[in-house]
């Protein structure tokens, strides 16, 4: 009885920690592949990547022990290699979502009516073939009209984090030029290995916690390199 209470006190203790989180009901983990197409003068270029994301139900202390989703992303940044040696990397977040790489295909699951809030979270997996990313999203609450696709940036020097620029997604001619222009993005679920490598591209990324772009700026220094973490660019699932 003593080992019981003991036992009892030390998860109670770990559920008054600031913003502990427990794990109650494992929701399916899956992967998927993030496709860039780009019409270019030299024909279509593309660029792929594998992103996981884990899932479990849980309940935390912050939100006063209620169901909560959590997940984690593994995963990197696709690389679009243009004409003129230049790059377009497509990000693991949005212009206003920095979690869009754990949204975009929950967003684009079916919805069943009725169904409970906790098993919504399966129909990721009903999701069938390649599914092309609207340009913005059309479902109801804080993310409609808002942009479906993930934030497009290049690197004037990919040496250098700070020369980071975002590009635009309707006009990629005023970044690489005359004839380059999106085509699509697309997802699709796969078991697929989990994309790596973007760090022979950006020998400056790093682990976990990252800095932003632009490691000790001001803070009222708003820029973009400042605004980006390398997170945004690789995510290992610490997250």
């Amino acid at each position: 009885m003593v080992h019981i209470f003991h036992a009892a006190w030390l998860v109670l203790a770990a559920l008054m920690l600031p913003g502990c989180t427990i794990a109650e009901d494992k929701t399916p983990d899956y992967r998927y592949r993030l496709t860039v197409e780009v019409e270019t003068p030299e024909g279509v270029k593309s660029g792929s990547s594998v992103i996981e994301i884990t899932q479990s139900m849980g309940r935390s202390a912050g939100t006063g022990f209620s169901k909560m989703i959590i997940r984690r992303t593994s995963g990197e940044a696709v690389a679009v290699d243009l004409p003129g040696g230049r790059t377009l990397f497509a990000l693991l977040r949005s212009e206003n979502d920095i979690e869009w790489a754990e949204h975009v295909m929950q967003f684009l699951s079916p919805d069943r009516p009725g169904e409970p809030w906790e098993e919504r979270f399966d129909n990721v997996l009903l999701i069938k073939g390649e599914v092309e990313l609207p340009r913005n999203w059309s479902m109801p609450g804080p993310f409609k009209n808002r942009s479906a696709y993930p934030m497009l940036v290049t690197f004037g020097d990919s040496a250098d984090p700070t020369s980071v620029m975002e590009v635009d997604p309707d006009d990629l001619a005023a970044t690489f030029g005359e004839g380059v222009k999106l085509t699509r993005i697309t997802v699709e679920l796969t078991d697929h290995p989990v994309t790596s490598g973007i760090e022979k591209r950006l020998v400056w990324l790093s682990g976990y916690p990252e800095p932003s772009l632009k490691p000790d700026h001001d803070l009222k220094d708003f820029s973009l390199a400042a605004s980006l973490k390398h997170g945004d660019l690789s995510r290992n699932g610490e997250y």
